[in-house]
């Protein structure tokens, strides 16, 4: 395992992104470059900086406020009959914890739900509670989990957008070849210029 793998191995992987990095894999290795410090994460709280420090050989520091609070765990909850199926909580979700369908009725899926809290201010109609974690899912085996579902979502999704890059660029090529190397519109505009400037009889 590199330092990095060893660093993300102690984060509680709820790629909430209050550390400044968008997950926790990054901010696992900036810790490793040293470009973080140690005490950047709210989930992990004091406990994840002790293990942290130890890790590293580093004196523990107190968490730094800048980036949250430690508080107990929460699970998202949606009012369902609230719910104006506008898709975007299921957009802000780093794990896929939500199902749902455009106009439809979103829900979360208890279990992988990580409590990174980033669907309560991308809803709208503030349908969304959080309610209290279940200490059982506060454990190695959810994290692992989450880190799985966090993976597959962000390969995804470079997936779709490398797709969507491919069919931009095969659009443009058609159209240029369509048009072949002389643009009909500057063609048809000089055309017209060209019968103005003709003498009248």
């Amino acid at each position: 395992m590199t330092l990095a793998d060893r660093i993300d191995a102690l984060l509680p992987q709820t790629q909430c992104e209050q550390c400044g990095y968008h997950g926790c894999r990054p901010y696992a290795e900036a810790i490793a470059r040293g470009e973080a410090e140690i005490n950047q994460c709210p989930p992990g709280g004091d406990a994840g900086i002790e293990r942290l420090a130890a890790l590293l050989d580093r004196p523990v520091l107190p968490l730094d406020p800048e980036h949250g609070i430690e508080k107990p765990r929460t699970l998202a909850r949606i009012v369902e009959a609230d719910c104006i199926g506008c898709t975007k909580c299921i957009q802000a979700c780093p794990v896929d914890a939500i199902v749902g369908a455009a106009k439809l009725m979103h829900t979360v899926i208890a279990d992988d739900c990580t409590g990174c809290e980033l669907c309560v201010p991308a809803c709208p109609v503030d349908c969304i509670v959080l309610l209290p974690m279940p200490a059982s899912q506060i454990d190695a085996a959810h994290a692992d989990a989450a880190r799985g579902h966090f993976q597959r979502r962000e390969a995804r999704l470079a997936r779709q957008h490398a797709e969507r890059e491919a069919e931009l660029a095969a659009r443009k090529a058609a159209v240029g070849t369509a048009a072949g190397p002389v643009n009909p519109v500057l063609a048809a505009l000089a055309r017209a210029k060209a019968r103005q400037q003709e003498p009248k009889p």
